[in-house]
């Protein structure tokens, strides 16, 4: 097991990905980047993430029906939401689906560490 806490990065957009997982491994994050939710959720059997940074908007599997596979899997992973989206609603929708944050894009480097923190210590709060 890494000494530095695991980051799954769930978006469609390989850019996205790319600038996602050279920041957090600057920050000293350990990074597995996905393509789609499928992806992420065939990943579970072996490897558990610390965090999910989950992208909204995706093809097949949208991130709200990867977290409520996550649930139905009974798999506890704070998510940090991402979307390029302005509508409003996603923030209700975001806090009914269980989500730590939702962080609108672009966001900066210190929106995004401040979510992982926070969802890290969400995640050592309900571990205890």
């Amino acid at each position: 097991m890494s000494a530095h806490p695991r980051i799954a990065v769930v978006d469609d957009e390989a850019s996205v990905r790319t600038a996602l997982g050279r920041l957090l491994r600057l920050a000293h994050y350990d990074v597995q980047a996905f393509a789609s939710g499928e992806e992420f959720i065939d990943s579970l059997a072996l490897h558990r993430p610390a965090c999910t940074l989950l992208d909204i908007h995706m093809p097949a599997m949208t991130g709200f029906d990867v977290q409520a596979r996550l649930r139905a899997m009974r798999i506890h992973v704070p998510v940090v939401f991402i979307t390029a989206s302005d509508d409003l609603s996603l923030n209700e929708k975001v806090v009914a689906a269980g989500g730590i944050c939702l962080l609108r894009k672009p966001f900066s480097n210190a929106e995004l560490l401040e979510a992982i923190e926070l969802a890290l210590r969400s995640r050592s709060i309900s571990e205890l």
